[in-house]
C-alpha cells in the first residue's frame, strides 16, 4: 500500500473494516473527509485517511461517541486521554453489570418482589462515595451530643462496610439490611443511647480513650494472639513460651494505667480472667447485652458479613482458666 496511492470508497471500506455506507456517513458529517475526488466525482482515500477510518471503527466498537472522536481527530484531545476516559466509563459499566448479576443471583436464590428487586439494585449500584456518605452521615448523627471521650466516635466510624465488586447473596442481604438500619433515625438514636450508657460513666470512660482502644484493637489483640498460639500449641501455662507471652500481655495492659506488674496485680488479673465465663453468662441474661446485640453489635455484625470477615464468636473456646493459671504463675526470666 503506497502513501501516494488513492483508493475508491469500496477499497477504503474493506481495508478499514467498515461498510461503504459508514465511510460515506463519516464523510457526510465531516468526520473523515475523502482525500480527493476522481474525474467522475467519486470519493478517493489515501492510506492516512484509511488509518483514521480504522481508528474510528475501533473506537466506535469500544463505545466511544462521535463527539469524542471528533475532538481527537481535530487535536482537541490525545488518544491516551481519550482511552483513559473511556476506560473509566467501561470500568463503571463493568461494576454496574456485576452488581446486576449479584442482584439477580440473590433474587433467584431467595425470591423476592419487584419492589425488593428495585431496592436491592438501587443500593448495590450506589457509587463508593454514596455508600461512604451513608455511613458518615450515620456516625455524625450518632456522635451528636454523645458524652464520650474525644475521638471515640471517629474510631467507631472506621469500622465500616466495603461491598465487594462481586458480592455474594449473603453480602447483598447484609448491605441492604445495614443501609436500611443506618437510614433509620430510631436505630441511630438507639446506638447513641447504648454507647452513652456503656461509655459515659466515670468507671467506663477510660475504655473509650485512644490508648485503651489502640490496645484493644491493636497491640493488645496481637499480644493475646501470641498467648493463644502457645495454648493451641499444647504449651502448659507454666511453660517458658506461655509465660513470656502472658507477661508481655500483662505488662502492656497495666502500662495503660501506669500500674507496675506486681505479684498482687498478676493475682487480680488472674482472678478476673477466671471469673469471665460466669460474668458472660450473667451478661447474656441482662438487658445491656441485649441492647448491644440490637444496636452497635448489630451494626458490627452486618459490617463483618459484608466485608467477609464474620466469625462466629465462641466464648467457650477461649481458655480463660488456662490464661488465669498462666497469669498467676511466677516465672523467673
Amino acid at each position: 500500500m503506497s502513501d501516494d496511492e488513492l483508493y475508491p470508497i469500496g477499497d477504503a471500506a474493506r481495508r478499514s473494516g467498515l461498510s461503504v455506507s459508514a465511510v460515506r456517513f463519516y464523510a457526510d458529517i465531516g468526520l473523515i473527509d475523502p482525500t480527493a475526488l476522481n474525474e467522475a466525482g467519486h470519493r478517493m482515500y489515501d492510506v492516512h485517511a484509511i488509518a483514521r477510518l480504522e481508528l474510528v471503527r475501533t473506537l466506535r466498537e469500544l463505545g466511544t461517541d462521535l463527539d469524542e472522536i471528533r475532538r481527537l481527530l481535530e487535536g482537541g484531545t490525545t488518544l491516551h486521554d481519550l482511552l483513559t476516559t473511556h476506560l473509566e466509563v467501561v470500568e463503571r459499566q463493568e461494576r454496574t453489570l456485576r452488581a446486576r448479576r449479584a442482584v439477580l443471583r440473590a433474587l433467584i436464590k431467595q425470591g423476592g418482589t419487584t419492589a425488593q428487586a428495585a431496592l436491592m439494585h438501587k443500593l448495590v449500584s450506589m457509587t463508593d462515595e454514596e455508600r461512604e456518605r451513608i455511613i458518615d452521615d450515620f456516625w455524625t448523627g450518632v456522635g451528636e451530643s454523645l458524652d464520650v471521650p474525644e475521638g471515640f466516635v471517629d474510631r467507631l466510624r472506621t469500622m465500616r462496610p466495603v461491598l465487594p465488586s462481586d458480592p455474594s447473596a449473603a453480602q447483598l442481604e447484609a448491605w441492604i439490611e445495614l443501609a436500611d438500619l443506618v437510614s433509620d433515625a430510631g436505630f441511630r438514636d438507639a446506638v447513641r443511647t447504648y454507647l452513652g450508657d456503656a461509655y459515659s460513666a466515670p468507671e467506663a470512660r477510660p475504655l473509650a480513650t485512644e490508648p485503651f482502644q489502640d490496645f484493644i484493637h491493636g497491640s493488645g489483640a496481637s499480644l493475646m494472639e501470641e498467648l493463644l498460639a502457645a495454648y493451641r500449641a499444647g504449651e502448659p501455662p507454666r511453660s517458658a513460651r506461655a509465660q513470656q507471652a502472658v507477661v508481655r500481655f500483662m505488662e502492656a495492659a497495666t502500662a495503660l494505667s501506669g500500674t507496675p506488674l506486681t505479684p498482687e496485680v498478676r493475682d487480680r488479673m488472674a482472678d478476673g480472667y477466671r471469673r469471665i465465663p460466669a460474668i458472660l453468662r450473667e451478661l447474656a441474661e441482662e438487658e445491656p447485652a441485649a441492647a448491644y446485640d440490637d444496636t452497635h453489635g448489630r451494626y458490627l455484625s452486618l459490617v463483618a458479613r459484608i466485608n467477609g470477615t464474620a466469625v462466629e464468636e465462641d466464648h467457650d473456646s477461649i481458655p480463660y482458666a488456662w490464661i488465669a493459671d498462666a497469669m498467676r504463675h511466677r516465672f523467673d526470666r
